[in-house]
């Protein structure tokens, strides 16, 4: 029967056109052949996907580095040094000199900054703020009955970190002028201030990166405190040791010295780890 090429896709083909190309193939499963069954065989070994075990959800934890008002404050204390540096910037070349000299006369060719209370305030500043960082991790790390507070204020802990290292350097400063003043003349008086406020204001530059690193890989936090501990625990050492240098006259002075160490240098650092512990109780 002849076909109008006008109705073309409306011609129904014939049944058994129908039946040979649209009916469904092997209602009753595969034939039951050899080349099914090796077909078959090849399917059933193929590699299954797996779905991972991601485990359990955990809330995102936060971090001075995702808050907007820690980060401030330490670029602060780093906007403060930059500021100063070009009025300062002879206190910094003369860092070494500072902390390790004992020379009761100055040379006349030693070339030291006119004002360096500036450069010296912002240095200080620095070390608080980054000290009052390393604290906060330091006990978000090693105390994590603690973590969720100190995730939930992040802010007020580092401010409160940062002030407890301001006036914990500052108590320090009071105690050293009076001891300098009680076993020293003047000239050594500040020579052993000058000491201290020197290593204090280089640590803080050396825990700077130390900081940086370990808000940005805290997975390693346990070897980047324990870095900042040995840098910190340097800077000790070498004020000790100009110390000793400049208090040192006899035998006898030896025992004042042990005494020294054990009555500002040790029980201060306790008494200071007990009013953290405590303050992060408190927040």
């Amino acid at each position: 029967m002849p076909v109008n090429a006008h109705h073309a896709d409306t011609v129904t083909p014939p049944a058994d056109t129908v039946e040979q190309y649209y009916a469904p193939q092997y209602l009753d499963g595969f034939p039951a052949t050899e080349e099914a069954d090796t077909v078959l065989g090849d399917i059933n070994t193929l590699p299954v996907m797996e779905l991972p075990d991601t485990g359990k959800a955990e809330p995102f934890a936060r971090s001075p580095l995702h808050d907007t008002a820690s980060m401030a404050l330490l670029l602060t204390g780093l906007m403060a040094v930059t500021l100063c540096y070009h009025t300062g910037y002879k206190y910094i070349e003369n860092f070494f000199h500072y902390m390790f000299s004992t020379r009761r006369r100055s040379n006349l060719f030693e070339d030291h900054t006119v004002n360096e209370t500036s450069i010296l305030a912002a240095l200080i500043a620095n070390t608080c703020i980054v000290e009052g960082f390393l604290i906060y991790l330091t006990v978000q790390l090693l105390q994590p009955a603690l973590a969720a507070s100190l995730q939930a204020s992040v802010f007020p802990h580092i401010a409160a970190y940062c002030g407890l290292a301001a006036g914990f350097y500052i108590v320090q400063w009071m105690v050293y002028k009076v001891l300098g003043y009680t076993f020293s003349d003047k000239i050594g008086s500040r020579l052993w201030i000058d000491g201290f406020k020197a290593s204090q204001a280089f640590l803080g530059l050396l825990l700077l990166p130390v900081l940086v690193l370990l808000m940005l890989y805290p997975a390693h936090g346990k070897l980047l405190i324990g870095a900042a501990a040995l840098l910190y625990l340097v800077g000790r050492l070498i004020f000790i040791y100009k110390g000793f240098r400049i208090f040192y006259s006899n035998l006898t002075s030896i025992v004042y010295f042990i005494l020294y160490l054990c009555a500002v240098e040790i029980v201060p650092l306790a008494i200071m780890a007990g009013v953290t512990h405590w303050i992060s109780g408190i927040l």
